[in-house]
């Protein structure tokens, strides 16, 4: 079947992932990358970056849900968070639901991301006004690179796919300086792409590169994202010092924040590895 111009594709791996549109709402090329937005039918208000979905009204809260409160929860006491892209401002606005947090900053490279979400996505933008939010737009590697040494509890990635912009993210010289940055008990979070598309060519190396620059333990955690390549999304913490472990479990048992997806029994079976994940990432 041939879509027409009422349908959204983004194709990978010759795979297609389509949605029905009533219209295109916004259209922009900054200096680093294409944003548009879209009206669909069936999941709401879309934000695509280079022609990759980057969020939809209807199942952002997974994902943002699992880029914050796994990591956060597996820190004994998370007060200073950095995140690393996240221009949409989902991620920092559940990182924002922990009292335990004293500052978050966000470093986006793209101011304009940023612009677009507080006019078309303003329920993830929330927390941009809270006392404890320091967005700054910059480079987030050049950031890291000149952070104070063993400055920050929790480090998270929430960039694009690694091309472009993001591709520095992936990198052995960057986790080194995230290595450095964090203090005792650190952890670092980065969303990990599909298991069933990128084990092999993301997953894999970027577990390489994480040991290749000293963190200690790694985890891969597993959640569904309809609309991601696959519709199976992973999110990869590291531990600085130590193994990574549901350090604050009966916290997240009772917790004092309303959440849509996770909660103390997702971060336990989100942490479940498949057997074909197992024998690729362990062989």
């Amino acid at each position: 079947m041939t879509l027409d111009e009422n349908w959204f594709s983004e194709t990978d791996q010759d795979m297609a992932f389509s949605l029905r549109i009533r219209g295109k709402l916004h259209e922009e090329q900054t200096p680093f990358q294409k944003i548009e937005v879209y009206d669909t039918v069936s999941f709401g208000k879309l934000m695509v970056i280079d022609g990759c979905v980057m969020l939809t009204d209807r199942d952002n809260f997974i994902y943002h849900e699992m880029m914050a409160h796994p990591v956060l929860f597996a820190h004994p006491n998370p007060k200073k968070v950095l995140i690393i892209g996240g221009g949409d401002c989902g991620t920092l606005r559940e990182v924002l639901k922990h009292d335990c947090v004293q500052r978050a900053i966000q470093v986006d490279i793209d101011e304009r991301v940023t612009r677009v979400s507080e006019q078309f996505f303003p329920q993830l933008c929330e927390a941009n006004d809270d006392p404890r939010a320091d967005l700054r737009f910059d480079d987030g590697i050049a950031y890291v690179k000149n952070a104070e040494p063993g400055s920050i509890d929790v480090i998270v990635i929430d960039s694009t796919d690694p091309v472009g912009p993001a591709e520095g993210l992936f990198s052995t010289p960057f986790y080194k300086d995230c290595l450095r940055a964090l203090g005792r008990d650190g952890l670092l979070v980065q969303q990990s792409e599909s298991p069933l598309l990128h084990t092999d060519s993301i997953i894999r190396p970027m577990h390489d590169s994480l040991r290749a620059a000293g963190f200690l333990d790694m985890l891969t955690l597993h959640f569904p994202q309809a609309s991601y390549p696959s519709g199976w999304w992973t999110a990869t913490i590291a531990a600085k010092d130590a193994t990574v472990c549901f350090h604050r479990e009966e916290a997240a048992e009772e917790l004092g924040f309303h959440t849509d997806y996770y909660n103390a029994a997702i971060q336990r079976a989100a942490a479940a590895t498949p057997e074909f994940f197992r024998r690729k990432l362990f062989a």
